[in-house]
């Protein structure tokens, strides 16, 4: 690795070290890098736990326990300067081990981190913000044989990198990672690549595997909280057309968290929408164009007592 220097237009080497030479310490610095800026690794994850030892009859540790933006479980081992011969079976137990966790362990597990990490965070809403906003109830977490496993070291032994690339011929999603510290005078740097599988090919994989699971999503039955919300609907507007509005007559129950229909008036909506902490009646203004919504709503406002019909066009 070298450093760039713009005024004399030249490049100068960076002095490759090992994390022992530099006194540093697997658990109290690499891991802890690590769990700071996961985006070292070339994605997007949530750490929910440091030094995992949640696990029926035994005393084994995991190093980083994560969430991808899929929902998936990630397996994060670090090494310093040798992987060691055993991490790959080491990280296949603590996989298999991770396979049995539920989604409200999952959700305990993250809770318990940030209540000494970070105090008063609630981990619902910490999960749900990081999978694009989606009401916890939503969100799938752990699904079936989903679990991933990330090998961080700066060197990996050929017992690993033999046992890594054959574990991938069976689809298992692992990932190798070399670590390596540099410097130059008093100052340091970390570089981290990805080594197994070559990003190229990973980019490939990762499609195929998200093939794969939409091809299984696409066959699987609604779950218990869709049939539920269907069965709302349904009695919502059995109920609504049982009034005087005939709103509701066109409408089917559907499995989302919404069901709207036309006022009669463009742009302008009545909607139901439910979720877990609400329950809501909506009228939804949208013409596609600002003035004209604020017209219609300053209407709406300053008539808000009256019941009889309103003109609303501007």
């Amino acid at each position: 690795m070298y450093k760039i220097n713009k005024s004399s237009n030249s490049i100068q080497r960076l002095e490759q070290k090992s994390f022992s030479s530099l006194g540093f310490r697997e658990r109290d610095h690499l891991q802890e890098w690590i769990a700071k800026e996961p985006s070292v690794l070339g994605e997007d994850l949530l750490i929910i736990q440091k030094e995992f030892s949640g696990f029926d009859e035994t005393h084994e540790r995991l190093d980083l326990l994560a969430l991808d933006q899929q929902g998936a479980l990630v397996i994060i081992e670090n090494k310093l300067d040798d992987s060691g011969k055993d991490v790959t079976w080491q990280s296949l137990k603590y996989a298999s081990y991770c396979s049995g966790l539920s989604k409200s362990n999952i959700s305990k597990i993250y809770q318990q981190y940030l209540d000494i990490n970070e105090p008063g965070s609630n981990a619902e809403e910490r999960i749900s913000d990081f999978m694009g906003g989606h009401d916890f109830e939503e969100i799938v977490l752990n699904k079936g044989v989903s679990q991933r496993i990330i090998l961080i070291a700066a060197k990996f032994r050929k017992e690993v990198t033999s046992t890594v690339l054959w574990l991938m011929n069976f689809k298992l999603q692992i990932q190798c990672f070399r670590a390596t510290p540099f410097a130059m005078g008093e100052e340091l740097f970390l570089n981290i690549e990805q080594i197994i599988p070559t990003q190229d090919a990973e980019d490939y994989m990762i499609g195929m595997a998200e093939k794969a699971r939409d091809d299984i999503d696409s066959q699987t039955q609604l779950k218990n909280r869709h049939i539920v919300r269907k069965e709302f609907w349904t009695q919502l507007i059995q109920t609504m057309n049982n009034t005087q509005s005939n709103l509701y007559q066109n409408i089917s129950p559907g499995v989302a968290n919404w069901i709207g229909a036309g006022s009669g008036v463009r742009g302008v909506g009545f909607n139901f929408a439910a979720a877990k902490h609400y329950g809501r009646a909506e009228l939804y203004i949208d013409r596609g164009n600002k003035k004209e919504n604020e017209f219609i709503f300053d209407q709406l406002f300053s008539q808000k007592e009256l019941t009889y019909p309103l003109n609303l066009k501007p």
